[in-house]
C-alpha cells in the first residue's frame, strides 16, 4: 500500500534510455522505422514526402497536400473518406518547409487495410476541378481572416525579413490563389507524391504477416529525397511597422538569424531561451505580464528550418504599450548580457527543462517523434543525452556569455503590426 502522506523521493536523472526503432530497407531502399506499442491497440503510420514548401510553390505544396484524397478515377472524396470512417481510422496531413506527412491512425487490425485505402486514393488521385476549386476558395477565405490579426501580419514580416529572396521567406497574397491553376497541381503531385515516399515510420503492436504485407505494398513507392540546396539569407536588422487601422492591439516580433541542432552552442542556448521566454515562469512572462500586465503572455523560441535557425520573441500587447513592451524586452535581454543567473532560478530551469525532456520521451509515440526529429538531421539519440549534460554542468556565467554572445540588439528585427500612433 502507498503512504500517500510520504512525499515520493527525488531521483536524479543523467541520461534518458531510448528505445530504438527497428529499421529495415524495403526492396533495399526504402527506410521503414518502427516501434512496437504493446500497451495499446492503437497505430500510427507516417509516410515522408519530399513535398515541402520549399520543394516549388509554398501555396502550390499547401493546396497538393489538402487535395491528396480529394477524389480518384474512380472514387469521390465523399467515398474515400467514407471507407476511412468505416474502417474506423482518420488521417492528417502536415506539411513543414522541407516536407510533407501523410499520417495514418487505426486500430491494430486495420492499418493494412487503411493504408490499401490511401495508396490507391493517391496512386489514382485526379484532382477534380471542382474540389480544386473549393479549396483554393477557402484558403484564400482563410487568409482574408488572417490579415485581421496583429500576429499573424508580425509574423509574417518577420519572415519576409529575415529570409529575404528565399521560398522561406515567401508568404501568400490573397491575388496568389487565384493564379493556382489545376495543372500546376498536378505537376507538382507527379513530381513529388507519385511513387515518391522517402521513409516510413510505425508505432503499433501489428503482426508479422500485416507488416510484411505494409512493406510490399511501399514497396515500389520508394524515391531520393529532393536535393535541397543550403539557402544564403541576408537578413535585415532594424524596426519595421505595419500599419493596421484600427487595431485595438499591436503584434511583437523580435528575432533574428541562429542556426540548427549541429551547432556547438544549441544546447547552451536553449537553456538561456528558457530562463528568457521559454517557460510560463521565464524572465519575460514574469515582467512583461504578470508585473506590467502589458499581455496576456508572450514568450521566446529557436525556430529550425534546414541548415539553419532562427530566434524570436512574440507577444502581443494594448496600442499604448508598444513602446514599454520593447523597451522592458531590451531590459530583460540586457540584465541575461550582464548579470549572472542566480542558482534558485537556475535549479527551477533545470527541474523544469528536465521535465519536460522526460515528458517528451514518455510512450512510443512520442519516442518515435524524438528519433524522426534527429534521424532528419543526421543525428541520433545521443543529441538528447548531451542536452541533458549540458543542462546539468551549465553555469551561470556560460548562460550570460551566451546572452552577450546571441542577445545582441543592435543585430535584431523589430516589428510591430497594428495602428500607428501619433
Amino acid at each position: 500500500m502507498i503512504d500517500r502522506k510520504q512525499n515520493p523521493p527525488l531521483v536524479d536523472v543523467d541520461e534518458i534510455h531510448f528505445t530504438h526503432p527497428k529499421k529495415v530497407l524495403i526492396a533495399d531502399k526504402l527506410p521503414f522505422y518502427s516501434l512496437v506499442n504493446s500497451g495499446s491497440d492503437a497505430v500510427r503510420l507516417d509516410l515522408y514526402f519530399s513535398a515541402g514548401t520549399i520543394i516549388s510553390d509554398p501555396i502550390i505544396a499547401s493546396i497538393t497536400a489538402g487535395l491528396l484524397f480529394a477524389g480518384s478515377a474512380t472514387k469521390s472524396s465523399t467515398e474515400i473518406h467514407n471507407q476511412i470512417d468505416d474502417l474506423g481510422g482518420f488521417f492528417d496531413v502536415n506539411v513543414s518547409h522541407e516536407y510533407a506527412i501523410l499520417s495514418l491512425y487505426s486500430l491494430n487490425d486495420q492499418i493494412l487495410n487503411l493504408l490499401k485505402v490511401a495508396i490507391d486514393a493517391i496512386e489514382n488521385a485526379s484532382f477534380p476541378q471542382h474540389e480544386v476549386a473549393e479549396l483554393l476558395k477557402d484558403r484564400k477565405q482563410k487568409l482574408k481572416v488572417s490579415f485581421e490579426k496583429v500576429n499573424y501580419l508580425g509574423q509574417r514580416e518577420l519572415q519576409k525579413r529575415l529570409f529575404v529572396g528565399t521560398l522561406y521567406g515567401k508568404t501568400p497574397e490573397l491575388d496568389d490563389y487565384d493564379a493556382v491553376n489545376r495543372e500546376d497541381i498536378l505537376s507538382f503531385f507527379n513530381n513529388n507524391y507519385q511513387k515518391g515516399i522517402m521513409k516510413v515510420s510505425l508505432v503499433g503492436n501489428v503482426n508479422e504477416k500485416d507488416t510484411k504485407a505494409i512493406h510490399s505494398i511501399l514497396s515500389p513507392w520508394y524515391k531520393e529525397k529532393n536535393i535541397i540546396t543550403p539557402m544564403h539569407f541576408t537578413p535585415e536588422k532594424g524596426s519595421f511597422h505595419i500599419e493596421k487601422s484600427g487595431a485595438l492591439q499591436t503584434g511583437i516580433r523580435v528575432g533574428r538569424m541562429m542556426f540548427d541542432k549541429h551547432h556547438p552552442d544549441y544546447h547552451r542556448f536553449n537553456v538561456m531561451n528558457t530562463i528568457l521566454g521559454d517557460y510560463f515562469g521565464s524572465r519575460l512572462m514574469k515582467n512583461i505580464r504578470e508585473d506590467k500586465g502589458y499581455t496576456y503572455g508572450i514568450g521566446s523560441m529557436l525556430a529550425e528550418i534546414y541548415q539553419n535557425g532562427y530566434f524570436a520573441i512574440m507577444t502581443q500587447v494594448g496600442k499604448d504599450f508598444v513602446e514599454q513592451t520593447i523597451e522592458e524586452i531590451k531590459k530583460e535581454i540586457e540584465l541575461l548580457r550582464t548579470e549572472l543567473v542566480g542558482e534558485e532560478e537556475l535549479t527551477m530551469v533545470r527541474n523544469y527543462i528536465m521535465g519536460q525532456s522526460l515528458k517528451a520521451a514518455d510512450g512510443p509515440f512520442a519516442m518515435m517523434d524524438l528519433f524522426i526529429q534527429v534521424e532528419t538531421a543526421n543525428l541520433d539519440y545521443s543529441f538528447y543525452n548531451d542536452a541533458i549534460h549540458v543542462l546539468k554542468t551549465i553555469s551561470a556565467e556560460e548562460i550570460r556569455s551566451m546572452a552577450q554572445k546571441y542577445l545582441v540588439w543592435e543585430e535584431m528585427l523589430v516589428i510591430t503590426a497594428g495602428q500607428q500612433l501619433n
